[in-house]
């Protein structure tokens, strides 16, 4: 985007030397959410969403219409314990003004954790650098009760050695078509994964992955496979042999939403977003990759 052909629209990337219009400020905010009883993120004319849900909120607070961006479109049932929003508005709140006023709307299973003012330039999706997602499961004989739609049941034990060692083969930049849903509209398969490891707590089996973004359906399609290794039908191996065959029919099934978490957004420091527990909160940060 040339500066000359920039114009302001709510909630859009502000180019370097360039200013929000006077009397717009620009601010950021963390959410959590169980996304259980939510089509995803992005507003649906069909279903109810976490951004209606904060929107209505926000404009509460603001006394005016307020729209929000955001880091990650979760999909249906995906939870978040460190969702990125930004939003514009002429209203001038200071951080506990937007949480408690927002919170005071919200329903429970939507929270604001903290909001501020930011910079012009910020942008909740084009400023971020790394998305991090947990995917929590209970490999045990019975189905839980507990927290039914925050976890996923395997029914069988799980060898979380053979799990974590098959996460090697995620990282570095590479083509993910083989974890790839049918009707990703990303220009490209490639993402780069920092990092991505399996390691027990307690009774749950918690899959960790850090990459600078995702294909659509990416990490539970991961899971699904993982999974199979978990369970000994496979090696870990198998996911070298899946990403060099970029065939998604051969992987395993998408793993179910229930257990899947946003948990951290990166930004570079100039941008001074607090840093929060990872969570969820029912989760040790004391873990591998915790806090």
């Amino acid at each position: 985007m040339q500066q000359s052909e920039w114009s302001y629209a709510p909630n859009c990337r502000v180019p370097n030397g360039r200013s929000l219009p006077v009397g717009i400020s620009r601010y950021a905010a963390i959410v959590s959410y169980d996304g259980a009883d939510f089509c995803g993120f992005q507003k649906q004319k069909h279903s109810p969403s976490v951004q209606s849900v904060v929107e209505a909120a926000l404009s509460y607070v603001a006394n005016e219409a307020v729209i929000v961006g955001c880091a990650g479109r979760t999909d249906t049932g995906v939870h978040a314990s460190r969702q990125v929003i930004h939003f514009d508005a002429k209203a001038i709140r200071n951080g506990r003004n937007w949480v408690m006023g927002a919170n005071s709307q919200l329903p429970d299973s939507v929270s604001l954790v903290w909001a501020d003012r930011v910079q012009d330039d910020f942008h909740s999706r084009f400023s971020a650098t790394a998305r991090t997602y947990r995917y929590v499961i209970a490999a045990q004989n019975t189905r839980p009760a507990i927290l039914a739609s925050g976890i996923t049941w395997v029914k069988n034990s799980l060898n979380v050695q053979a799990m974590d060692a098959a996460c090697k083969h995620l990282l570095g930049e590479q083509d993910f078509s083989a974890f790839r849903g049918a009707g990703c509209q990303s220009l490209s398969p490639s993402r780069n994964v920092e990092r991505a490891n399996v390691y027990q707590s307690g009774q749950l089996v918690v899959f960790e992955i850090t990459a600078n973004a995702f294909v659509l359906h990416m990490v539970r399609n991961i899971v699904g496979s993982l999974i199979e290794v978990g369970l000994q039908r496979q090696k870990p191996e198998w996911i070298h042999h899946l990403l060099t065959g970029r065939d998604r029919c051969k992987s395993a099934a998408t793993a179910s939403p229930c257990g899947l978490y946003l948990v951290d957004v990166r930004y570079p420091e100039t941008h001074k977003l607090p840093l929060l527990p990872k969570g969820p909160v029912f989760l040790s940060n004391e873990l591998i990759g915790g806090s």
